[in-house]
């Protein structure tokens, strides 16, 4: 208050109450990928991380999914390969050629396990190939962007391996390096595939690949899942790339010729007219009628033929084997929401989930979650009874005492960002007792709150943190003159119950 003058009454305000520290967001993923389109009303989102908060809003911003096509080729005699489906002794391969995109898929598994808020940077569309150096710049896209806390990347996997390693060791960089205040949930290169794979171990390649650098802000998890999220009603002969040669097949499977005949009944004509307006043009009709006649035709052919519902299956299939790290990222937003960041995102089960692409057991998960390399890999399992579940919590830094498990990274990234922006209001304040008496109250207050809701370990908050600042105790003279104000808070996070020991002794009897 200014110097009083005039005689007269002064009314006097002062805070009786230190500022408060407000809690970030905890679950906010930045997913980094191609899209259909990138637009707002015009306005290019290319190359612009953007947020959304539902899937309606992905596809107004950027479209839907890609439309994938599927090559019939004969199996080679010296292919490994599981046949897709046979004809007359003959086995064939179904292969994807173009549409080869996750992200559209992946964040419908997202949303499906509890996703909300969360950032979309488009690097591409869909008539662009999938280059490590578009994703790699994406990443570097977020720098200016403070709300996201994971770094999602589904079509890492469709590189070629040394070019999947280098963005991940990208978005390592990235998070631990530069940021600190998000973590990296990767997907394993062939991670469909068993460990025994004649063409290596994906998790050995993986763990070599790597490095060293910034483990503790990363996760990964293995194995894919085959999931639900394509329906077989949204594919169709149309996704097929050599529709002459379905046709072949399918006249060969029903014994039918390429036109009717005298000697044809109405039944084997109806169904040659079937197979032969597969490459139908469908002139003369209107778009209308064009999308109800593919249709019915499509209907048709299923109710005919068990060689094309096998094919329908099949695309099905290798469409919905996705890699499970924006399945996770909406478990790790839906476990926050109802529970906290520092509860575990493990022993839950996954939505849109039919099984893991491998099944684990319990003596193969040990060398995943224990190694001697520290690189600890989050095993998802199938258990009867439970359906399928995520059965680990670490971080790749398995060796670590402070930052083994993944809930403890992510609630240290939350108390220390909360707490840095809440003290921001008392830079360049005097650094004085006063001050620092009100930052102390300030951070205790907030972290007793996180103590009652069972976010730190401890009988009592004395037990659970402990907050110090001031001249000989965190300070000294020289930093005083210097404008340094420290302050040193040590916490106690709640930890996972990982290994549940029982122990059981027999007693003598007592009557």
């Amino acid at each position: 208050m200014g110097q009083m003058k005039t005689p007269g009454v002064y009314i006097v305000e002062k805070n009786a109450f230190p500022n408060s520290v407000v809690e970030v967001a905890t679950a906010v993923p930045a997913f980094i990928g191609y899209t259909e389109r990138a637009d707002n009303k015009g306005k290019t989102l290319s190359n612009k991380p953007w947020r959304i908060t539902s899937m309606s809003e992905f596809h107004n911003y950027f479209g839907f999914g890609p439309a994938p096509e599927f090559a019939i080729d004969e199996k080679p005699a010296d292919s490994f390969e599981d046949a897709a489906f046979s004809v007359a002794g003959k086995d064939y391969l179904l292969s994807q050629g173009a549409g080869k995109y996750l992200l559209y898929y992946s964040m419908l598994l997202f949303f499906q396990n509890g996703g909300g808020p969360c950032y979309i940077v488009s690097v591409g569309n869909y008539n662009d190939d999938i280059e490590a150096e578009k994703l790699s710049k994406g990443i570097g896209l977020l720098v200016k962007e403070q709300e996201p806390t994971m770094v999602v990347m589904p079509e890492t996997v469709l590189l070629a391996q040394a070019d999947s390693i280098s963005v991940q060791q990208a978005a390592l960089a990235h998070c631990g390096g530069k940021m600190r205040s998000r973590v990296a949930i990767l997907d394993v290169w062939g991670g469909d595939k068993d460990r025994q794979d004649p063409a290596g171990d994906c998790i050995d390649t993986f763990r070599s690949d790597l490095g060293i650098n910034y483990l503790d802000f990363a996760v990964a998890y293995y194995p894919w899942v085959h999931t639900t999220i394509v329906q077989e009603s949204e594919l169709g002969y149309e996704n097929i790339a050599n529709p002459e040669v379905l046709q072949g097949l399918l006249r060969q499977e029903l014994n039918l010729g390429e036109a009717p005949t005298e000697a044809s009944t109405p039944k084997e004509t109806q169904q040659i007219e079937m197979i032969n307006n597969i490459t139908s043009s469908w002139d003369g009709k209107t778009e209308e009628e064009v999308i109800a006649d593919k249709m019915l035709l499509n209907k048709s052919l299923r109710a005919t033929s068990p060689l094309y519902g096998n094919v329908i299956k099949e695309m099905r299939e290798q469409l919905n084997l996705l890699p499970p790290a924006a399945a996770m990222a909406g478990i790790y937003t839906m476990v926050d929401n109802t529970r906290g960041v520092w509860k575990a995102p493990a022993n839950v089960s996954l939505s849109a989930v039919v099984s893991p692409a491998v099944n684990i057991t319990h003596d193969e998960q040990e060398d995943l979650n224990v190694t001697t390399q520290g690189k600890s890999i989050n095993a998802i399992r199938t258990f009867i009874g439970e359906g399928t579940l995520v059965w680990g919590a670490r971080t790749l830094d398995g060796n670590s005492l402070d930052w083994r498990y993944v809930n403890v990274r992510r609630t240290m990234i939350m108390l220390e960002e909360s707490i840095r922006l809440a003290t921001k209001a008392y830079v360049f304040e005097p650094n004085t007792a006063n001050t620092w008496v009100t930052i102390k109250s300030m951070i205790r207050n907030f972290l007793t709150g996180i103590w009652k809701r069972g976010g730190l370990a401890g009988a009592s908050p004395d037990d659970a943190f402990s907050v110090n600042v001031g001249l000989g105790e965190t300070m000294t003279s020289e930093d005083i003159l210097e404008g340094i104000l420290r302050v040193t808070v040590l916490v106690a996070i709640s930890r996972p119950a990982e290994f549940i020991e029982i122990t059981f002794q027999q007693q003598m009897q007592k009557s």
